[in-house]
């Protein structure tokens, strides 16, 4: 019996597989644990739908983070904190301060996970910080720490 599995298994294969398994293997455990449906007519073109839905919908997800790479792009996001003795600053400048930054400046949300700092930025002056927007995609910001007027 031909069998579409749904879900990766260890020892048949990977999901979207067309499995070729005994008639009880698949009527006693695939079937009921619901591991695979019967590669019939029907749930063959389901599934190629399914699969070219689902296609679709990477690629949209994968062009809007083009976008918003492209839109970071060129972009200063300013924050200000206070300064410290000898000029240096009070404290660091944490990867939520920026996303709160890139918000309130830009109206663009950024979220904290996604901004690879290297380490806490403790210093005035200008910092390109990485932002990983898709794991194809890697957008650049400029990020300028500056002492409080």
């Amino acid at each position: 019996m031909k069998i579409i599995l749904l879900q990766d298994e260890k020892k048949l294969g990977k999901k979207g597989d067309i499995i070729e398994v005994s008639e009880g293997y698949a009527r006693n455990f695939i079937l009921p644990k619901k591991l695979g449906v019967e590669a019939n007519a029907k749930n063959m073109n389901d599934w190629k739908l399914r699969k070219a839905n689902e296609e679709k919908k990477a690629q949209e997800i994968l062009d809007a983070a083009k976008a918003l790479a492209a839109q970071l792009e060129g972009k200063q996001v300013i924050v200000r904190m206070k300064a410290g003795e000898g000029g240096r600053a009070f404290g660091s400048v944490s990867s939520k301060e920026i996303s709160a930054a890139c918000k309130e400046q830009y109206g663009i949300e950024l979220d904290k996970k996604k901004l690879q700092l290297s380490d806490n930025l403790k210093t005035f002056g200008a910092y390109e910080v990485a932002v990983k927007l898709h794991p194809q995609v890697t957008g650049k910001l400029l990020v300028k720490v500056a002492e409080t007027e």
